[in-house]
């Protein structure tokens, strides 16, 4: 097994062997009463829950039973193409071309019906997905009851929001210009077909389905294959607060469901959080694609660039948590270290050190750090790019870097990593991370430039002057520049952005409001006459009445 080992100066050595094995431990166990959700027997449409009689399949937690097997922790609908169209079908009414009660209500009445949702979901549901999301995806318990929170406190952020800015210029108020005295207002695109990743199921949905209802869209949410037990508990509240059809799930396979959706062309926008792939083939099932309107946030290489003057101590600190915080499961993680030769070694024993201190276990484990990986086929995945890293001359530099104990993956640090190997392109998502070189920041900028990311980066370095070149060479590359600090989406009210193959759509409490609708302009004559008619047309069309 290759290994970098650190000694006590900081320095590195290489160790001769050109192959790579990762050992392999007994999972870990609990005892904790699992959680059982049913999303097998019944489908939720049209505000139904219906029976459904086709294939169920069983899910699985990361977390193992002292049976030695994973734990069964609830079941799904495995949806044919005929269910996921009936689906679409219930939307698409709900909608009625626009007609439909939900995007014919004021905004709000829609705002007070989601005010409501929340509130249920808060008093009824909140333990229960907490509990869910540590069994399914492994997320630790205080990430977990974070993700929650974080979610519901979005969602009333774009309410607030909305409703504040439809009270303001130029949404508030007829304004006459040209003899033409109009009053601006956001509407309905229509149908929503949304889709978001294992790793955020609730939050990453919700920053797209909460802006999109609110502005009197109908949604169809295609639940992830891994966190979907997430939104089954939901069902209830959204069920005695929304009206019929303006939420319906689709579960089960994408390739089995959503050709036959997007084929139907019921779908007028595409909420997508994932891969670039998966969105380019949907969007290309699409009978009239020129009227689909597409919000999406894809993958990301982040890097972090470390300069020869930066603060080693708070870079690593930076890093690990960029690069680890929920096991580097996030778009937002830092996927690739470039370190200045000159400190490169230092960094890299700096970064082992810290990363060892990481504590591995359970997600209920109090303090725990780094938790079993979900997707079942990661840790062989993972396996592989250190494998082919270490082939190519790099090996791992930290104690127990890559050994596995069921799906829990120890994380890797890697070095030196080079554009030869895989690691440097593709985007591991999980615990590795991986540290390259460079002697010029020239180097660094020709990565870029060359890159499929624009998403993030993080440059560290005390030199505003060395860092200036670099900041105005990724403007035009990625849609936020960190310095000294880690990559992150948040706060909710800064532009969450992406270029290239990392995003199209800005997500943002505003942004997304923006996403999921369309101005409209109501236009009378700015006369006197004009005016009047304005203001009793406003006193009785939904479209125009007040929010205040």
């Amino acid at each position: 097994m290759a290994r970098l080992v650190i000694v006590a100066l900081g320095l590195v050595a290489l160790a001769s062997a050109a192959e790579y094995v990762c050992t392999e431990r007994a999972p870990l166990t609990s005892t904790r009463p699992r959680p059982s959700v049913d999303g097998g027997t019944s489908l939720f449409i049209g505000g139904k829950l219906t029976p459904w009689e086709g294939k169920v399949v069983d899910v699985l937690s990361p977390v193992y039973g002292e049976d030695g097997t994973q734990a069964v922790i609830g079941s799904l609908s495995a949806m044919d193409g005929g269910a996921a169209t009936t689906a679409a079908r219930a939307a698409a009414a709900a909608w009625d071309l626009g007609q439909g009660p939900w995007p014919q209500s004021s905004l709000k009445d829609r705002a007070a019906a989601l005010g409501a949702y929340l509130d249920e979901l808060e008093a009824t549901a909140r333990d229960a997905i907490i509990e869910t999301l540590m069994w399914e995806i492994a997320k630790s318990e205080k990430d977990a009851a974070k993700e929650f929170d974080r979610t519901v406190a979005f969602a009333r952020t774009v309410i607030a929001t909305a409703l504040e800015g439809d009270a303001a210029e130029p949404f508030g108020a007829w304004t006459g210009l040209g003899g033409v005295r109009g009053r601006v207002r956001r509407g309905p695109v229509g149908v929503a077909l949304m889709l978001a990743p294992f790793n955020y199921p609730l939050n990453e949905m919700y920053a797209m389905m909460m802006p999109a209802l609110l502005m009197g869209n109908c949604v169809i949410l295609k639940l992830p294959a891994i966190g979907a037990l997430a939104h089954v508990l939901t069902i209830e509240a959204i069920r005695k607060t929304l009206p019929p059809g303006v939420v319906n799930f689709v579960s089960g396979s994408g390739r089995a469901t959503l050709p036959s959706v997007m084929a139907s062309g019921v779908v007028d926008c595409l909420g997508f959080i994932g891969g670039s792939k998966g969105a380019d083939a949907l969007i290309q099932q699409h009978p009239r694609p020129h009227r689909l309107k597409v919000f999406s946030q894809l993958e990301g290489k982040n890097l972090g660039v470390v300069f020869a003057d930066a603060d080693l101590d708070a870079a690593a600190d930076q890093i690990v948590l960029g690069a680890l915080s929920y096991n580097g499961q996030r778009c937002t993680a830092i996927k690739l270290v470039v370190a200045h030769a000159s400190v490169a070694d230092a960094l890299v024993a700096k970064l082992g050190a810290r990363i060892d201190g990481l504590k591995r276990g359970l997600p209920w484990d109090a303090g725990v750090d780094v938790t079993p990986l979900p997707e079942p086929k990661k840790p062989a995945y993972l396996t592989e790019l250190i494998a082919d890293a270490v082939k190519h001359g790099a090996a791992v530099v930290n104690d127990r870097g890559g050994d596995t104990e069921g799906q829990l993956f120890h994380p890797a640090l890697v070095y030196p990593v080079t554009a030869a190997m895989r690691l440097f392109h593709e985007e591991q998502f999980g615990p590795v991370v991986p540290v390259a070189t460079y002697e010029d920041l020239g180097e660094v900028v020709e990565t870029l430039k060359h890159s499929w990311n624009g998403q993030q980066a993080a440059l560290f370095t005390e030199d505003p002057v060395a860092a200036a070149p670099l900041v105005d060479a990724l403007s035009t590359i990625v849609g936020r520049v960190n310095v000294n600090m880690q990559c992150a989406r948040g706060p909710d009210a800064f532009p969450f952005s992406g270029r290239r193959s990392s995003a199209m759509g800005t997500m943002s409490v505003t942004e997304a409001l923006k996403a999921f609708s369309v101005e409209t302009l109501i236009a009378v004559n700015d006369d006197a006459k004009g005016a009047a008619f304005g203001d009793a047309l406003g006193d009785v069309a939904n479209f125009l009445k007040p929010t205040k």
